[in-house]
């Protein structure tokens, strides 16, 4: 366990000098309501309560993956969290019949070597048949892969279980980056592109800064960009999620009481307001700018599979989880090409998101007296929160 990657330093610090980050706060609204913007300023409940060390070194204003790992490894499956038997119920997901010939991308910087013999052995484990699956480079190549790191090979390896857990028929098409630089995962998303990808899914953020991608990687028509929004809790986003042209998918808590599911807001979903011009089509009252998040899936107590850094099963939770699980949904819904996300997210008809969305109506990601913006229930705005957007899937009529 010592090639484990460790926090370069602890997160309240670097949340509070995001604050003054020059490259872009998500920070409080231009016009909010009375009272609606007190910012989150302590720590992730993850890290207070010590309940999740992250994968990355969670570091301001720069790429970083979003991965928590949870418990130790070398637990048994049978108590490793969440399966895809539960996403795929929870969600009424078509998996054994839909997806196949759709190329669902992950985009991820550096390489884990041991990507496809984790993938096949999670498979395996829960039934879901060989994948189909491709490694590429940042350049497109089958080869030439960057070098290994521990922590965003648990990214890896979550990235494409998830993908693999809902939607088992997908294509998945791995692109790694040289780095984590902006540049490199910039280059590598638009290579996913040039590969032939409809949806492309990005479990990492920079954390405090809307502006360290270019938007322009991130806005092909016909493709459908997906990204973490973070997993610091209300007023801590950054890009890619805030894009207009990206849905940002928070996070929420699944439990199960006999064949019954429930969900709630996860307490450090990231969600706010960016520092994006809002677009047309968001509506929402208290918040000027782009709004986060936009749609949700489960972020906490997940298994997985890695024997990169790792001896086999653990649990993992945070954003990139639901990024993958909905990125998947997308797969299967099979129009990716013709959408306009998240638009049409929020351009649908209550009546239409209550038919294909499971509502979230409690929970909370922070403190601002009460607001949609970061507790769900509340205001007008009552089927939708920052921290889970409209909702988590329910089949696939909205994707």
């Amino acid at each position: 366990m010592n090639r484990l990657i460790r926090s370069a330093a602890p997160l309240a610090a670097l949340l509070a000098v995001s604050a003054c980050n020059a490259g872009g706060t998500s920070g409080v609204p231009s016009a909010p309501q009375a009272g609606a913007q007190s910012a989150r300023s302590q720590m992730p409940d993850w890290q207070a309560k010590n309940l999740a060390t992250p994968a990355c070194p969670q570091v301001v204003g720069v790429p970083t993956c979003m991965a928590l790992i949870q418990s130790k490894s070398g637990i048994s499956r049978s108590i490793a969290g969440l399966q895809p038997s539960d996403f795929q119920t929870r969600y009424d997901l078509p998996s054994s019949t839909n997806g196949a010939g759709q190329i669902v991308a992950i985009v991820d910087a550096y390489d884990n070597p041991n990507v496809a013999s984790d993938l096949a052995a999670y498979r395996s484990e829960f039934g879901l048949g060989a994948a189909t699956f491709s490694k590429y480079n940042q350049n497109g190549q089958q080869s030439g892969y960057p070098h290994g790191s521990v922590g965003w090979g648990v990214e890896i390896d979550l990235d494409v279980q998830m993908v693999s857990a809902a939607c088992p028929k997908c294509t998945i098409y791995l692109v790694e980056a040289n780095s984590s630089t902006s540049s490199d995962l910039q280059s590598a998303e638009v290579e996913a592109v040039k590969l032939g990808a409809h949806i492309v899914s990005n479990s990492w953020s920079c954390l405090g800064s809307d502006s360290c991608v270019s938007a322009s990687d991130f806005d092909t028509p016909g493709v459908v960009y997906l990204a973490a929004s973070g997993d610091s809790g209300y007023n801590h986003i950054g890009a890619p999620a805030v894009l207009t042209s990206v849905v940002s998918v928070g996070g929420t808590v699944l439990t199960k009481n006999g064949s019954k599911y429930s969900e709630t807001v996860w307490n450090d979903a990231g969600a706010g307001c960016s520092l994006i011009k809002k677009p047309s089509w968001q509506k929402d009252p208290d918040c000027k700018n782009r709004t986060v998040a936009d749609i949700s899936a489960v972020a906490w107590n997940v298994a997985e599979y890695d024997t990169y850094g790792y001896s086999g099963w653990f649990t993992v939770g945070g954003t990139s989880v639901a990024t993958p699980l909905n990125a998947a949904v997308f797969g299967l819904a099979g129009n990716a090409s013709s959408l306009t996300e998240p638009q049409a997210i929020w351009s649908a008809t209550q009546a239409t998101r209550k038919a294909n969305l499971n509502t979230i109506s409690s929970g909370s990601d922070g403190s601002c007296s009460g607001e949609y913006l970061c507790t769900a229930g509340t205001h007008q705005y009552r089927t939708y929160s920052g921290p889970s957007g409209w909702g988590t899937p329910l089949g696939i009529g909205l994707y």
